[in-house]
């Protein structure tokens, strides 16, 4: 069955750029031109993931993000020509999934496309992974710090998954580039840098170390 990606910008131009190339790659594609009229898409079947500008008419990208996070965990990909950091971190705070500035690469658009929905969509275990008062569940996506939920994004489930399974071994943030993104794209560290400060935020626990001038880890328990 085809992935449907819902694509939410009011520029046509981008419109058919993005459009085009994902039908071709097999992709079932449903434009919004607004944000009222993307969250009126969006109820009206589901999708398997949502390219969403944040300077939208009636309605902008970062509320429409919150709204749709109220009512799913489906992953999304902002898009914008806001490329400062601080920018960057209000969409992650509002849990989008990944970040693509513009100008684009089609190339890449459709490489995180392809990477976000083959983790949206892989096959987990049943087992429950238990670290000392935090319990991460694959099959149920589900995470929990001293029995409280913690609501994390695709990416911020997979880089915890990722330390989990492999504790006390330290992640470059090119091997998290490429083990969870799943591909390899130079300068993107700071993506890596947001996701590692989102999910310290979320799970009020210093699980997570920095190891100075090599990357992160989560230690092995005693």
């Amino acid at each position: 069955m085809d992935k449907k990606i819902l694509i939410i910008e009011d520029e046509k131009a981008i419109q058919k750029i993005l459009s085009e190339p994902l039908t071709f790659e097999g992709y079932s594609v449903t434009v919004a031109s607004d944000g009222l009229e993307g969250i009126n898409k969006f109820h009206e079947k589901d999708f398997d993931l949502i390219l969403l500008d944040i300077m939208l008419p009636k309605i902008d990208g970062y509320t429409l993000c919150e709204m749709i996070r109220r009512e799913s965990q489906i992953p999304i990909i902002l898009l914008t020509a806001l490329d400062n950091e601080d920018a960057q971190i209000k969409g992650f705070d509002k849990l989008a999934d990944d970040y693509i500035t513009k100008p684009f690469s089609i190339k890449l658009v459709l490489k995180r496309v392809e990477a976000l929905l083959r983790r949206a969509s892989s096959d987990t275990s049943s087992d429950v992974i238990r670290y000392k008062d935090m319990h991460l569940s694959e099959t149920e996506r589900r995470v929990t710090v001293f029995g409280n939920e913690v609501a994390l994004t695709h990416l911020e489930f997979e880089i915890l998954l990722l330390f989990l399974k492999n504790k006390g071994r330290v992640f470059t943030r090119d091997d998290i580039l490429n083990l969870v993104w799943g591909y390899d794209f130079a300068g993107d560290e700071k993506g890596v840098n947001f996701h590692i400060m989102n999910l310290r935020k979320k799970l009020h626990v210093d699980y997570i170390e920095t190891v100075r001038g090599v990357g992160y880890r989560i230690a092995k328990e005693n």
